[in-house]
């Protein structure tokens, strides 16, 4: 039986391809605070609107965003600082693929869920 590795992980159709990433944690500057309304190509169905102040919409919208984005989207509504301190939760609301996409890019992620 062949070794299962994040590489091997990556090429599920649920996770984002690697090229899709940022580059650095640094890149995404997203909202940190207020109302952020989703495009329909991100939320299509349910809820489009999340205010950052609430943790359950917050941790709702970087789901989202994670499931379903792309490089812009990422940059877009994905603040770095919330993602890292966010990421233990967030990390058991994502497919095992995305989250060894994530993780594999950004070694630093993976101590942070161990947090």
């Amino acid at each position: 039986m062949a070794e299962v590795t994040p590489a091997t992980v990556a090429s599920s159709r649920w996770a984002p391809a690697a090229d899709q990433l940022p580059r650095d944690l640094s890149e995404l500057a997203g909202p940190v605070h207020g109302a952020v309304t989703l495009p329909l190509h991100l939320a299509w169905s349910g809820l489009r609107t999340f205010d950052l102040a609430d943790e359950k919409l917050l941790l709702g919208l970087y789901r989202i965003v994670l499931l379903n984005g792309h490089h812009e989207d990422y940059t877009h509504y994905l603040d770095a600082t919330l993602l890292v301190s966010r990421w233990p939760v967030l990390r058991k609301m994502l497919g095992r693929s995305v989250r060894a996409v994530w993780e594999e890019r950004f070694p630093r992620l993976r101590p942070a869920a161990a947090a």
